[in-house]
């Protein structure tokens, strides 16, 4: 059979419908969706560093308190999977936005229901356990946010700039740092600090209904990406997760490992070490509060930077030289939190935030540009929240017993490993800047060779290479490093 016209004749007009008019629209509507989902998910982690030990944990004390805390922001990096499972595979078959309202709409009710909980001294050990189910449906509802945002994006976006437009998710999360804190930072200084225990921090969960609101109107108001809908033409995968794994595991094992330190630097930065600024090194809250909001700033600058980088020199450059960075930096970053001034905690925090960004920035490109349309929302969305469980979760969790029974520098060396995982797997990855996102799915077996049903040559594991390409690759022993490199059409699944 000879069938290439579907995939040539479909990427093509996918590529010529997103106009600038079109790329601003849906850059906003990715940013402004993820800002809103991110700044419900952030405040919970501010939250349990400053409060919920007291208000969800009394009985436990401070330092089993926030320990607890900690496990319950912990929950939600355990829903993630999940959600990007359900989400994914309602994104593969039924359309990115479709899905994305839903998730927008099941994080605003969590937040606000987490808002309105009463703490342990009304209803007892029922708080905490309404405290844990609240958070595991955030955690189900951003399992599905990043993907299916960052992919509005990218689906949208020319390939020379698409590391550029894609970054407009992960920018959104960026800002809602800085908002996160300052709304606490506000409702901190506009109360004392028994109001602010007793119910200010409630108002900050409580405004998440009107940002809400606004998000799905922005949302509502854009199209389905045009990458989208011509797969769906072509007709929609019955079981995304089961095809995922089938045609692509090895993207989907390494996928899983190139954001494991985008995790783990975001939330010890995010999270951990605001409970490390207010309990060991006795920052005033207005401080630290104020450090989040820069660190922010900071944050965002860089992830643009690093995005707008990564279509110049590639993905894999930009982010195993982040990777190689932050495992010096993991281990110096606690002999400087230790000087114990704000502004160590400033570099710190800041520190911290910048090379995560660097690493970050390309992801919202790479990951989309690995996987077949059929599956993208699924597999990218799985690779993005397992990391979070061993990147996001498990770091805030063990850093104070860590910390406790070893030292700080013990912590540092986990972060570094971290690091060198991320490292590692992006270094098994082929680049993919300049791949084609429309894709026709190939149905030839995994082993099938010769051509791919159009007349072009296949490379192991799957991939249509030019002519130039097919005479580097025979002469080189690593097919991975080549596949995909000069005029691959990201059309066929292995």
């Amino acid at each position: 059979m000879n069938q290439q016209a579907p995939d040539t004749e479909t990427a093509a007009p996918a590529e010529a419908v997103a106009d600038k008019r079109t790329l601003r629209r849906v850059a906003i509507a990715s940013g402004t969706g993820s800002l809103i989902e991110y700044y419900d998910f952030l405040i919970y982690g501010t939250a349990a560093a400053l409060v919920f030990p007291k208000v969800f944990f009394p009985a436990l004390g401070a330092a089993a308190g926030t320990v607890a805390s900690f496990a319950t922001l912990g929950v939600a990096f355990v829903a993630r999977p999940l959600g990007s499972i359900i989400f994914g595979h309602y994104g593969d078959r039924l359309g990115r936005k479709r899905t994305l309202v839903s998730t927008l709409l099941i994080m605003g009710v969590a937040t606000v229901l987490i808002g309105l909980t009463p703490g342990a001294a009304q209803i007892g050990v029922a708080a905490p356990i309404l405290l844990v189910l609240f958070r595991f449906l955030q955690g189900l509802a951003v399992g599905g946010e990043w993907t299916g945002a960052t992919l509005l994006s990218a689906e949208n976006a020319p390939k020379a700039k698409r590391g550029f437009w894609s970054m407009f998710a992960s920018l959104g999360g960026a800002l809602a740092i800085c908002l996160a804190n300052l709304t606490f930072l506000i409702t901190h200084l506009t109360m004392s600090s028994e109001a602010f225990v007793s119910w200010g921090w409630r108002v900050p969960f409580l405004l998440s209904a009107v940002l809400v609101v606004f998000g799905l109107v922005v949302r509502l108001r854009i199209d389905e990406t045009p990458v989208f809908k011509s797969e769906a033409s072509r007709g929609v995968a019955r079981a995304p997760f089961l095809e995922a794994f089938k045609h692509q595991p090895r993207e989907m094992l390494f996928g899983s490992g190139i954001l494991v330190l985008v995790f783990a630097f975001f939330y010890t930065a995010a999270g951990y070490l605001t409970s490390y600024g207010s309990t060991v090194l006795k920052l005033p809250t207005t401080t630290i509060l104020s450090v989040g909001i820069l660190g922010g700033g900071f944050f965002s600058v860089a992830l643009i930077l690093s995005a707008s980088y990564s279509d110049r020199i590639g993905r894999r450059r930009v982010i195993i030289g982040a990777g190689l960075a932050s495992a010096v930096w993991a281990l110096l970053l606690f002999p400087i939190l230790e000087i114990g001034t704000a502004w160590a905690f400033a570099v710190g925090v800041c520190g911290t935030l910048v090379l995560n960004a660097i690493a970050y920035g390309p992801v919202g490109a790479f990951l989309p540009e690995l996987f077949n349309t059929r599956y993208r929302y699924t597999a990218s969305g799985f690779c993005y929240n397992i990391a979070g469980v061993l990147g996001g979760a498990v770091p805030p969790i063990v850093a104070a017993a860590l910390i406790s029974a070893y030292g700080s520098y013990a912590f540092g060396l986990l972060l570094a490993l971290l690091c060198l995982v991320t490292v590692g797997c992006t270094f098994a990855l082929r680049e993919t800047r300049g791949d084609e996102l429309d894709r026709g799915p190939s149905r030839r077996p995994r082993n099938a060779s010769a051509s791919d049903g159009g007349g072009h040559p296949v490379l192991p594991g799957g991939g249509r290479p030019s002519f130039g390409c097919v005479v580097n690759w025979a002469s080189r022993p690593d097919p991975d490093r080549t596949r995909g490199q000069n005029g691959r059409t990201m059309g066929v699944a292995p």
